[in-house]
C-alpha cells in the first residue's frame, strides 16, 4: 500500500507568484508627445539689428596688422566687384562709385534672398542694400544700410509688399513683444537678413587676413 505524503497547508502556504512589471518613466514618456518650446538663437534677438541715426546700420570695424590702405582697398574691391557677379544677384547689382585717393568703395547689391526652397515652395525675397567700405593703413570700416525689400510684388499691389528695414526688422517690428521670438511674419527677414550680412562680413575677414 503505497502512501501519499501529507500536505500541510500550515507550513507550506500556496501563492501566486508576483508578476514582473515594467516600470515605465511616466515623465519620459510625456516628454515624447509633448512639443518642446523653440528656443530662438540669441544671435536674432535684442540688439542683433543696429539702428544708428534712424537707420539700420551693419558694421564691420576691424584691424588689418601688416597691411596698407592700398592694399586693404584693393582686396576690398575684389571682394565687393566678386559679389556682383553671384548667382543670387540680379544685373543691377554694381560698385557704383570709389574715391581712390581716400580709399572707399561704394557697392549697390540687388538679390534674391530665400527663405525656403524645397520641390515643393520657393519663398523669397527681392533684397536691396548698400554697401560703403573705408581702407586706412592697418584697418578698415564697412557699412551695410540702405537696406529694402520686394516681396511678391508679382502677385498684385495688394498681396506684395515693399518696404524698407526701419519700418520691417528692428526690435520693435522683428521680435515679439517679450523680444524672445522672432515676429511670426517679418521675424524671417530679420533672421535672413543678419545670415546674410554674416556671410558678406566673414567673406571681407577671410580674405583680409
Amino acid at each position: 500500500m503505497l502512501l501519499c505524503p501529507t500536505l500541510s497547508f500550515a507550513q507550506n502556504t500556496w501563492e501566486v507568484p508576483t508578476q514582473k512589471t515594467e516600470v515605465r518613466d511616466t515623465t519620459k514618456r510625456k516628454a515624447l508627445f509633448e512639443t518642446k518650446k523653440k528656443v530662438e538663437d540669441p544671435k536674432y534677438l535684442s540688439g542683433a539689428v543696429p539702428v544708428v541715426d534712424g537707420k539700420v546700420t551693419f558694421t564691420l570695424d576691424m584691424d588689418v596688422k601688416g597691411k596698407t590702405a592700398q592694399e586693404i582697398y584693393d582686396i576690398l574691391y575684389g571682394v565687393l566687384d566678386n559679389m556682383t557677379k553671384e548667382e543670387n544677384q540680379f544685373k543691377e547689382s554694381k560698385i557704383a562709385i570709389v574715391n581712390k585717393g581716400e580709399h572707399t568703395i561704394a557697392a549697390r547689391y540687388k538679390e534674391w534672398l530665400v527663405f525656403r526652397n524645397s520641390a515643393l515652395s520657393l519663398d523669397r525675397t527681392v533684397f536691396n542694400y548698400t554697401i560703403i567700405a573705408q581702407a586706412t593703413d592697418g584697418h578698415v570700416n564697412v557699412k551695410l544700410f540702405r537696406i529694402s525689400y520686394q516681396y511678391e510684388l508679382e502677385r498684385g499691389i495688394n498681396d506684395g509688399i515693399e518696404v524698407v528695414a526701419e519700418e520691417w526688422i528692428t526690435d520693435e517690428q522683428g521680435l515679439n513683444k517679450k523680444k524672445d521670438k522672432l515676429a511670426k511674419y517679418s521675424g524671417k527677414f530679420r533672421k535672413k537678413t543678419i545670415d546674410r550680412k554674416d556671410n558678406i562680413f566673414e567673406t571681407i575677414t577671410n580674405a583680409l587676413r
